[in-house]
């Protein structure tokens, strides 16, 4: 079962786990998402090294160089060249104390090290849209988006969305959509898809969306487009985005001091499911099966969580209907 899906009123929709994440560029709307809640979470004090492991519009990151004032540093990666060079800009106040590079997160084990952050007291990962992405027609991640249906957060790495349309199965194409969008006419969608390349390519966003749209029944007052399902497929599929997240989470077990704090905003059950089962089994110790009599994993406890899941007040709701899916959680490190 899905969250929610934020619906994207400039664009026609986004694809479920689309966020709007904070700016000071305020021309495409940007607000970082619970932005207090996680502030507080992580806790960042003075001297502390954190991450922001997805920096998006820099909203999150801003305001924890600002807690973490005089002598915190924070290092910055994003996938998207263009959200390095948009950080750059509103972070440059910061000085060195920002340090900004391209890459994944899940190249976080050697990226980190290399920029002088082998070992953090805090590690932030927003796993939404940025709404820069969005608002830019050449990337195919909005519906109305006019241009190539591309959807690579780095656009210098791997098949693009539309590559992956025009060339994947049948069968394929309607298993992508099951997994990663929990679609349930995924089958007759791909049929669609196939049978319409064949005389015309399937290669911008506003196409992809109008074939959707002709292909599955809209319920009466539904308020999200029914090709959201879709899109989060693609987008995920695109970018390997869940095996990227646990790669990433991972390495944050390598990073995090011992009361170090991991904190992460999840907008979809796909997501958020992956990083819940994570802090569970490092909250474990042993981890043999039960006909085990006696533990041979040696397996101590890594994590401790901190609580429930979080997610935005009504009020930001109200403010920011984009935040509405959004979910947080967050865990520390504990000493072996």
């Amino acid at each position: 079962m899905s969250f929610k899906d934020p619906l994207d009123e400039a664009s026609g929709g986004i694809a479920a786990g689309g966020s709007l994440e904070g700016g000071a560029e305020q021309e495409v709307g940007h607000l970082p998402v619970m932005a207090d809640e996680v502030v507080e979470t992580l806790a960042p004090r003075p001297g502390s090294l954190q991450i922001d492991a997805t920096l998006g519009g820099a909203g999150h990151a801003e305001r924890i160089l600002e807690a973490s004032a005089p002598d915190g540093r924070l290092l910055g990666l994003d996938a998207d060249g263009a959200a390095i060079a948009r950080s750059a800009r509103r972070l440059a106040r910061f000085g060195d104390r920002a340090v900004l590079r391209q890459a994944n997160f899940s190249e976080l084990g050697e990226v980190a090290p290399a920029s002088g952050f082998g070992r953090v007291d805090g590690l932030f990962l927003d796993l939404g849209l940025s709404s820069y992405q969005l608002a830019d027609v050449e990337r195919g991640f909005g519906f109305r988006a006019g241009g190539r249906l591309d959807m690579r957060f780095d656009t210098s790495r791997g098949l693009s969305a539309a590559d992956m349309l025009a060339t994947l199965a049948a069968g394929e194409l309607a298993a992508l959509f099951r997994r990663y969008g929990e679609e349930p006419f995924a089958g007759r969608i791909a049929r669609t898809i196939v049978e319409t390349r064949s005389h015309s390519p399937v290669e911008t966003a506003e196409q992809l969306a109008a074939l959707v749209e002709r292909a599955v029944p809209t319920p009466r007052g539904r308020r999200t487009h029914p090709a959201t399902r879709v899109f989060q497929a693609l987008r995920i599929a695109v970018n390997d985005e869940l095996a990227n997240l646990e790669t990433g989470l991972a390495t944050s077990l390598v990073l995090l001091r011992p009361g170090g704090r991991l904190v992460v905003l999840s907008y979809h059950s796909l997501e958020d499911r992956i990083v819940k089962r994570f802090i569970a089994a490092e909250q474990r110790g042993c981890v043999c099966p039960p006909e085990v009599p006696i533990c041979v994993c040696g397996h101590q406890p890594t994590l401790r969580s901190l609580g429930r899941s979080r997610t935005p007040s009504s009020g930001e709701v109200a403010a920011n209907p984009r935040s509405r899916s959004a979910r947080l959680r967050g865990a520390e490190r504990v000493a072996a």
